[in-house]
This record gives structure tokens, C-alpha cells and sequence, in this order.
């Protein structure tokens, strides 16, 4: 679950880490009543959206002027914001951050991640702040430093401080910015983050350390720890099939592609993606049914993927262990019965009652005009779908 920039600083300056003082607005009347209880001489307008890059797109503004403040908020509220991370389609712009501005002498890049070949956290920082760390990555990756953290010892000031050196922070400035990691690092794992970054972490001309901007994403199968948490998601910033997946408690994530992928399990989910790469197709989506799912389940999830209009060919890609074979064949028919499409329906059944389901497959195929391929594995299953999504689409036989 990604947190807006407003909420993220909100958990970090209940754990005394420095952020600039500011408030949210949805509407320009409120931001010029933010700016004028910040008092200061300038101020910074910030777009309020799950995507990088906002500035670039015209997400950030810095006045000087009330007027302006009134007036660059109008314009960002309701603006299209489109960067490299929304795609063409954008985001819509709904909420700003108005905050007073800030004097920065360096700008420093810092953040938190999961690492999962070590099996621990890692702290990322380099002296290039302000920028995509990936264009640092690529053109001086020197300028980066990691560090791994152990999830039992935590953070130390001491990682704090050699970290602080190799970006080349002056001898005074060592304990300052230790503490600070130190303190983001308890808010990041008191919360299940898989990732927090402060893009950038600032030096003040008062030689102080100040998070100017904080991107936090908790880790969805966590927020049963965080009622808090996840009442801060904005179903706004969601597209509609993810937020119907939530409610139905099924993993969904959005996808370029054509061939929309049903599934049970997280792991046969990746492998079906990949194996549909691997013979020239683009999967549509992440799904995963999960292990128990039943008829109501499944029909909930078919329906979510036929609400996708990119979507050519159906995968329906199933391993029988907890869930019936027979039971998914049910859901299948029934959604399609429910959401009459002219799409292609690739099926890949195995396990408990698989000869069941495919015989439902077949018998409710005729009856119901409904053009469904099954596979006998999943590579020729796959195989199968992605040469229907490059063939014309089926067209569904009329009821009588």
C-alpha cells in the first residue's frame, strides 16, 4: 500500500524526525489558509499523487506571494499530472501540500528497503540527492552506498555515522544525520514498510537535517497490524479492478497487456506472467484467487478482468490442491454466463477433481456458445493464449 507525501511525513514527525511545517488542501481557499498559518516568505505547492517525478510535470511550484498561492493551487487541483511512473493516463490531481519553504544548502538521497537475497533491510544513501537515484545508479554508481541492517541488532549510530562519512557530510554533521536514519528506521519497520525514501534529505544553511519530501509503501499482507494504516488508503489513487479486488479480498495488480491471467497462488501467478512472456504474449494483470477459493470467488474474479477493455484472452490457470477443480470450472461458467463477452477463454486445470471440471468446462462450452480452449499444460495453455490474443476476438453466439 503506497502512503501520499502528506501522510508519510505525518507518521515521521510522530517519531521526531524534522520535516518542514505544512498541511494539506483540496481546495485553493484551504491552501492559502495553510500558507497563511505557516507565515514564512515562500512557500511550496505540491501535487499530492503515487507517482515520482512530479516535479519535472509541473507538481511542484515555489511562491512567493499569497496571490500565488491561491492561484498555482487552482491551476494543480484537478490538473492531469502525467510523469515517467503514471503513463500517459496520469493522475488526477485531488489533494496538495502547501508547506513553508525551506533554505537547503545540500540535497541528499536516503532510503529503506527490503532485501530479500539477504534476507535483511538495507539503507541506501548518496550525496547525489534531489534526483532519480536510477539516473545516479546508472551514470556515477559510485556516488551510492548500501548498507544491510539486521532485523534483530536494527540500526545503529554507528551505520548511521558510516554512512554519514561516505557521502562526505562534515565531522559535525555526523551524529545529526545518524539520528535522523536512525528514527526513520524505526518508523519504517514499526509500520511493515517495504520501502521508505526521502528524496531528498536536505542540509539547512542553519546546518540542520530536514526531510523535504518521504515516499512510504507498507506491506499490504501487514495492514491486519495497522487499522491506522490502512485507513489512510485513497481508493482514489486506485484503478477500479484493484479496488473491487480488495473488496473481494483477491490480489490484483494492473498490467499492460492483453491476456488477463486468473490464478491460485502467488508463486503460480509469476510463473503463468513469465511463461506468457516467455512465448511473446503481455500478460493484462497479477491475480491471485488464492488457495481457497470458491465459485463465488472465482466469478468475482473473472468479472474484474472482463471490466478491463484491453483484455483479448482470458487465462484461467489453476492447480488443484485446497481448491476444486470442479468448483473453479463453476465460477468460470458463471461469470461468463453473468458478463456475456466476445472473449477467449484459455483454461489450464490440474489436481483434485480435474477430470470434473473439465467435463463442466466442455458441457457448459456448448451449451452457452462460450469459446473456451483448454490446455492439457501450462505452456501449451499458454502457448494457446497468446495466439488467440493475436487473432481476431470470438464472437459469442446469441442466447436462444
Amino acid at each position: 500500500m503506497y502512503l501520499h507525501e502528506f501522510q508519510a511525513k505525518g507518521l515521521l514527525r510522530s517519531y521526531g524526525v524534522p520535516v518542514p511545517d505544512g498541511g494539506v488542501a483540496s481546495t485553493a481557499s484551504d491552501a492559502l489558509r495553510v500558507a497563511k498559518a505557516l507565515k514564512g516568505e515562500k512557500w511550496v505547492i505540491k501535487a499530492q499523487v503515487h507517482a515520482g517525478g512530479r516535479g519535472k510535470a509541473g507538481g511542484v511550484k515555489v511562491v512567493s506571494v499569497y496571490g500565488d498561492v491561491y492561484d498555482e493551487s487552482t491551476k494543480m487541483l484537478g490538473m492531469k499530472l502525467v510523469t515517467k511512473q503514471t503513463g500517459e493516463e496520469g493522475k488526477i490531481v485531488r489533494r496538495i501540500l502547501v508547506e513553508k519553504a525551506t533554505d537547503i544548502k545540500q540535497e541528499i538521497y536516503l532510503s529503506f528497503l527490503v532485501d530479500r537475497d539477504s534476507e535483511q533491510h538495507m539503507i541506501i544513501a548518496s550525496s547525489e540527492g534531489g534526483v532519480e537515484i536510477e539516473e545516479v545508479a546508472k551514470n556515477n554508481p559510485t556516488a551510492i552506498f548500501k548498507e544491510h541492517i539486521s532485523p534483530v541488532l536494527g540500526m545503529s549510530q554507528f551505520t548511521g555515522r558510516k554512512l554519514a562519512k561516505k557521502i562526505g557530510l562534515p565531522s559535525n554533521l555526523l551524529n545529526k544525520f545518524a539520528d535522523v536514519a536512525e528514527k526513520l528506521y524505526q518508523c519504517f519497520v514499526h509500520h511493515d514498510a517495504m520501502m521508505l525514501e526521502i528524496n531528498p534529505l536536505v542540509v539547512t544553511g542553519e546546518g540542520e537535517i530536514v526531510c523535504l519530501d518521504a515516499k512510504m509503501t507498507v506491506d499490504d499482507n501487514a495492514l491486519y497490524r495497522h487499522p491506522k494504516i490502512e485507513e489512510m488508503k485513497d481508493y482514489g489513487e486506485l484503478e477500479p479492478q484493484e479496488v473491487r479486488a480488495s473488496i473481494f479480498d483477491l490480489s490484483y495488480v494492473s498490467m499492460d497487456g492483453n491476456i488477463g491471467c486468473m490464478v491460485n497462488g502467488a508463486g503460480l501467478a509469476m510463473a503463468t506472467m513469465d511463461i506468457i512472456k516467455s512465448f511473446g504474449g503481455e500478460p493484462a494483470n497479477f491475480l491471485d484467487v488464492g488457495g481457497g477459493a470458491d465459485v463465488n470467488k472465482v466469478r468475482e474474479a473473472f468479472k474484474i478482468i472482463l471490466t478491463d477493455p484491453k483484455v483479448k484472452v482470458i487465462f484461467v490457470n489453476i492447480f488443484g490442491g485446497i481448491v476444486r477443480c470442479d468448483l473453479i470450472a463453476e465460477g468460470v461458467l458463471k461469470a461468463a454466463d453473468e458478463v456475456p463477452s466476445d472473449r477467449h477463454i484459455v483454461v489450464r486445470l490440474d489436481g483434485t477433481h480435474v477430470a470434473e471440471g473439465r467435463k463442466i468446462l466442455e458441457d457448459g462450452a456448448a451449451t452457452k456458445g462460450i469459446s473456451i480452449v483448454t490446455g492439457d499444460t501450462m505452456a501449451d495453455a499458454a502457448q494457446k493464449a497468446v495466439e488467440l490474443a493475436k487473432s481476431e476476438p470470438h464472437k459469442r453466439q446469441a442466447k436462444k
